[in-house]
């Protein structure tokens, strides 16, 4: 089956669990794994923004791989986070990576460099032309401060085959909608924001890849995959339900609020490498109150 048919539903960008120490805890890592695949998620996305991959050094990203890939097992497709705001470095950790176990890439927009939408599509093009597997386009401009128009995007996926999918986090509805409306057949367009993930997937979107479902999994996959059986009225009783959660979840960055929820719910630590740091314990004593009127 080609990827881009099972990239519908929940992916979760998972977290990268660390010990008190700042040194990468992999058996919470596993109790993660377990707690998202037993749970209804469709893929697993690791060194994401989610990640903190921006603070992991090379061996400890081909170790985090490594564990994900053994322990997952084939059971789930895993897409793998290659991005950068240097082209030729991207290229090149790309062409000297082994990507066995890996699906696809999904790699963000270059960030800091602010380039312009001929710039974009030429990063594109040249990651695209050396990708040995397919090709997730990331566009998050509250992180990377460009925007990535509907008409690269397009254009991108009209032009390259393996770039299947593009991963949305804009939060511009009109730009989304006329990716939809434009785009090749079999290309996804994929929610970066899991708040309006239900809204999006009425107008066309595919699904997400998720914060929230590194907490709530069961609950997440059940939203999105009601909403994409066209059940609207029974994912709108569950978003309200998680609508007052996934705000706090937010409220002092990614992520380390869904760390937060992660260790009440006793799956992982809540440590972060700076320069992120816990959340306050006025934002976790919410999320305790919240995580326990969910159950």
């Amino acid at each position: 089956m080609k990827l881009q048919n099972r990239l519908t539903g929940v992916g979760v960008a998972i977290v990268t669990p660390f010990r008190k120490d700042s040194s990468v805890d992999f058996p919470s890592l596993e109790k993660l794994l377990k707690h998202i695949i037993e749970n209804g998620v469709d893929y697993i996305v690791a060194l994401g923004t989610t990640g903190e991959t921006a603070t992991l050094n090379k061996e400890e990203k081909q170790a985090i791989l490594n564990f994900v890939i053994e322990y997952t097992d084939k059971r789930l497709p895993i897409i793998a986070g290659f991005g950068g705001n240097n082209t030729n470095e991207v290229v090149n950790s790309i062409k000297h990576y082994n990507f066995a176990g890996i699906d696809g890439i999904l790699s963000v927009t270059p960030y800091y460099n602010k380039p312009s939408q001929r710039g974009l599509y030429a990063h594109y093009q040249a990651i695209s032309n050396i990708a040995p597997v397919p090709l997730i386009l990331y566009n998050v401009p509250g992180r990377t401060s460009v925007n990535m128009n509907a008409d690269t995007v397009v254009q991108l996926a009209k032009d390259f085959d393996n770039i299947i999918a593009v991963k949305e986090a804009s939060g511009n509805f009109e730009q989304i909608m006329t990716i939809v409306k434009n785009k090749p057949a079999d290309f996804k367009v994929i929610s970066g924001d899991d708040m309006i993930t239900l809204p999006l997937i009425a107008v066309g979107v595919d699904g997400v890849i998720s914060v929230a479902a590194n907490a709530f999994p069961s609950e997440f996959s059940n939203l999105v995959h009601q909403a994409l059986k066209g059940k609207f009225k029974e994912a709108w009783v569950i978003q309200q339900k998680l609508l007052e959660i996934m705000n706090t979840l937010f409220v002092e960055g990614n992520p380390a609020g869904v760390k937060a929820a992660l260790k009440i719910l006793g799956i992982t630590q809540d440590y972060l490498r700076l320069p992120l740091v816990q959340v306050s314990k006025t934002t976790n004593a919410k999320l305790a109150k919240q995580i326990e009127e969910l159950k």
